[in-house]
């Protein structure tokens, strides 16, 4: 009874450590959109950005709005190479869950073996497709199913280079991904 009480109590507070402060990266952290210096639009097509690269400050908030105007599920995500190495990786896991699919979340959620996501004891029943989202990102990255807009703001830390990509299985690698200045 005491275990049951236990996993009872660690699934009720789910849904507040899912919305947790995300992390911070010596590249910047989320940002606030009312704070943002300027509006940048990002068209996601199958297997490419547009634009394809861009130039930020260092200290700079920029919201981006992120349109899928392709027929595949994709992602923008801001990190560095090995970074995204290591997140196609989780979506892999992810789509071999059945959380996903190539054109777009698996919104019923049912099914789902979270064990293999890193995310074992999670009942799939309780979740809701805002709480799968949150477990898929740190604030530096959004997915967006196809016809659909999503945005995402982010305050850059030092200069340096960064790549925005779709770690999406295979995305990445057919050459979805831009470079990412962050300038002084």
């Amino acid at each position: 009874m005491r275990r049951h009480l236990f996993a009872l109590s660690l699934l009720c507070s789910l849904p507040f450590a899912a919305q947790a402060a995300s992390p911070s990266y010596d590249f910047g952290k989320p940002g606030e959109a009312t704070k943002a210096s300027r509006t940048v639009e990002i068209k996601l097509g199958d297997m490419f950005f547009e634009p394809e690269s861009l130039e930020v400050k260092a200290g700079e908030t920029v919201r981006f709005v992120v349109k899928n105007e392709g027929s595949l599920l994709h992602e923008f995500n801001l990190g560095r190479a090995a970074m995204h190495a290591q997140h196609q990786k989780h979506m892999q896991q992810m789509m071999d869950s059945g959380a996903m699919s190539s054109t777009g979340m698996n919104h019923s959620m049912q099914g789902m073996d979270h064990s293999k996501m890193g995310h074992a004891g999670m009942d799939p029943a309780v979740m809701n497709q805002g709480d799968m989202m949150k477990m898929h990102h740190d604030g530096n990255s959004v997915l967006v199913e196809p016809g659909k807009t999503a945005e995402l703001t982010w305050t850059f830390g030092t200069a340096t280079e960064l790549e925005f990509a779709c770690n999406m299985p295979g995305h990445y690698q057919s050459g979805m991904v831009g470079k990412m200045k962050v300038a002084p």
